[in-house]
């Protein structure tokens, strides 16, 4: 045990410190290394209460002399091997310089490293181009007891003995229980021979139940699209993403855009009702999908985090969004939401319970709040922009000192439609372009083919469109080599240069293939549409009071795939040394949320703080649009064709 000051009658045996943590105390001779953590703090995983079952609390002696401790630590200084280890060894593989800290006995001082996988509080980076760590404390976690057998003159029922062994071993007290579990419970007990294993939701509420040792345990982040439906299914203990999959929001048969659906159920009484069927029915579909490659049962599923822009989040929740529709575009609610998993209709552990990161503004959901949890502009000093690019963009702009948040309404452009030859980001959409300054010859390369156009291997390959990558970059490198003009309009004189150059009635076209051509009406659509972002982005720089930004990161499925150069050249985004791809940052401020409850308070509480501009109701903003017509701006801004990197 951990000898105190008062404790003067004993002297204490063995000094012994842990690392990474520092925390260090003097033991008695005998007690495990899992108790001595235990009393000092330190972070060392258990799941079955020092049985020597789960193994999660294996630990390394830091062997030879430690000067700063003033110790010498040797591997002798633990108890010897113990068939509680071996026996788990044959079952699970360790390292050989690995020790059970729940069998390992200490008799001598020791250094003691607990190793990343067996901390409680585990970090995992979020991906490895960004320093953005991810602590795993899930808000689900499981316990193994061994509970007392019922007998005669004994009057406390099943459920007692279950909670007061949680209580004396884990110091878990008034748990609540779900009713899932207590229907099953009297079995459950029996079948593991009063030994069984339970998942505590926040610390308050049992949820799930399994007899004997069980140690798996599994959640599902999913950013709920308007086009597509992404999820992630993961360990809880790891953190590890063991399947991810996407498919297509069923309700695009309701409308292709948010607005369309909107008035399809303002149209049709069972509008709503039809809608939340298909994309929870979508939902659960990717849920049986993800389950069977990660090869794991829907019943160990226990916890599911949602995003999603306001009208998906509302209609996902059964939330009517009619009021989305029409200003002043108020919602139901722009809390997180909590709720179980059955209410939902989803098929997962009976118990398993969802969380919905709250919305920000009418337009601005919960996907940009997952934004927002996972590029942390709330952190850091540099002011950073964040643009999560679609049919509608959401933006945000500031730092640790302020935040604003807002929507523009940029349209379906940049996603293909309003184009001649536009089609979504699918096998067959050319989705890069470069066209040669001198020749005016385009080259670019199609979603699902390695080669570019001009190189071997490309022979017999047919470009069915073109998506919203691809012509912005089609549009960019038309202006950079002269094809296009400051104001968007196609230069019909260069047709005697190249055959490239169409007339097409009182305009001209840029020919990209026998069957594709960029079009004067195509240039135009996207002009208004990237003068809606950058209209945005210009009025929260107004309410911040700046005229440079620090960083700009491109959110979302389209804005993740825009090169930077090409969104500086065509005038996406204001000047500004530092951007680049956020990939799909809504998705990974789910599982952030999903692997670790503290940052669900965290999210909560700066989206209460994040101050909202309502565009459509700022005067500046049809000028700032006008402005920004031009490419890559108009006259109020630097006009100079940014050039891409070589």
């Amino acid at each position: 045990m951990l000898k105190g000051a008062g404790a003067a009658a004993a002297v204490p045996e063995s000094l012994v410190v842990f690392t990474p943590s520092g925390l260090r105390g003097h033991f008695e001779t005998g007690t495990s290394v899992l108790d001595a953590a235990r009393a000092l703090g330190v972070d060392l995983d258990s799941v079955c209460g020092g049985r020597g079952i789960c193994g999660r609390c294996q630990i390394e002696v830091a062997t030879g002399k430690h000067a700063k401790h003033g110790i010498t630590s040797l591997a002798d200084h633990l108890s010897p091997w113990s068939t509680t280890e071996q026996e788990y060894a044959d079952r699970r593989p360790m390292k050989p310089s690995r020790r059970l800290g729940c069998s390992a006995l200490i008799s001598g001082d020791l250094v003691i490293d607990v190793p990343a996988d067996s901390q409680i509080h585990r970090q995992v980076v979020r991906k490895e181009a960004e320093t953005r760590i991810i602590e795993i404390d899930p808000v689900v976690r499981l316990h193994y007891v061994e509970v007392e057998e019922p007998g005669l003159g004994d009057a406390r029922s099943d459920l007692q003995r279950l909670l007061e062994a949680l209580e004396k071993e884990w110091d878990l007290s008034g748990l609540e229980c779900e009713h899932s579990v207590l229907v099953g419970l009297q079995r459950t007990l029996r079948d593991g021979k009063w030994a069984v294993t339970v998942a505590v939701h926040d610390g308050e509420t049992i949820t799930a139940a399994w007899p004997g040792f069980h140690d798996r345990a599994f959640g599902i982040a999913l950013d709920i699209g308007s086009t597509t439906v992404a999820g992630h299914l993961c360990d809880l203990h790891t953190g590890e993403v063991l399947a991810s999959a996407g498919v297509m929001n069923p309700q695009i048969r309701f409308g292709e855009d948010l607005m369309s659906r909107v008035s399809y159920l303002m149209l049709n009484p069972s509008g709503a009702e039809e809608m939340t069927r298909a994309v929870r029915d979508c939902v659960d579909d990717l849920i049986g999908e993800l389950a069977q490659r990660a090869d794991v049962g829907r019943a160990e599923v226990l916890e599911l985090t949602f995003v999603g822009n306001p009208i998906m989040h509302h209609l996902f929740l059964g939330l009517d969004p009619s009021e989305l529709g029409t200003a002043p575009f108020a919602l139901a609610t722009d809390r997180a939401v909590r709720m179980k998993a059955s209410e939902l209709d989803l098929i997962v552990n009976p118990g398993a319970r969802g969380y919905m990161l709250p919305c920000i503004a009418g337009h601005v959901g919960a996907d940009t709040a997952g934004v927002i949890l996972a590029e942390a502009p709330h952190q850091a000093d540099p002011l950073t922009l964040i643009a999560d690019i679609g049919t509608n963009a959401e933006i945000v702009l500031g730092n640790r000192e302020r935040l604003l948040a807002a929507s523009s309404p940029t349209g379906p452009a940049f996603e293909g439609a309003q184009v001649s030859a536009g089609q979504r980001a699918a096998p067959g959409a050319i989705e890069r372009v470069r066209i040669d300054p001198e020749t005016l010859e385009p080259r670019f390369k199609v979603i699902g083919y390695d080669p570019w156009s001009d190189e071997p291997g490309f022979e017999g390959t047919r470009a069915t469109g073109i998506c919203g990558s691809g012509i912005i970059e089609a549009i960019a490198e038309m202006r950079w080599a002269g094809i296009v003009t400051q104001d968007g309009i196609i230069d019909g004189s260069l047709a005697e240069r190249s055959e490239r150059i169409v007339p097409e009635g009182r305009t001209f076209s840029y020919r990209l293939t026998e069957d594709l051509s960029v079009t004067q009406n195509d240039i135009r659509a996207i002009q208004l549409a990237k003068a809606a972002l950058h209209a945005g982005v210009r009025l929260l720089m107004d309410h911040m009071g700046i005229d440079r930004v620090d960083r700009i990161r491109l959110a979302g499925a389209f804005g993740s795939q825009i090169d930077p150069d090409h969104a500086l050249g065509l005038g996406l985004v204001p000047d500004c040394a530092d951007v680049s791809a956020a990939g799909n940052a809504a998705g990974t401020g789910a599982r952030i949320a999903l692997l670790n409850r503290a940052s669900r308070a965290e999210i909560e509480e700066v989206v209460r703080q994040i101050e909202k501009v309502e565009t459509a109701m700022e005067p500046r903003f049809q000028e700032h649009f006008v402005a920004a017509v031009g490419i890559p701006y108009g006259a109020g801004e630097s006009s100079r064709p940014r050039r891409r990197k070589r």
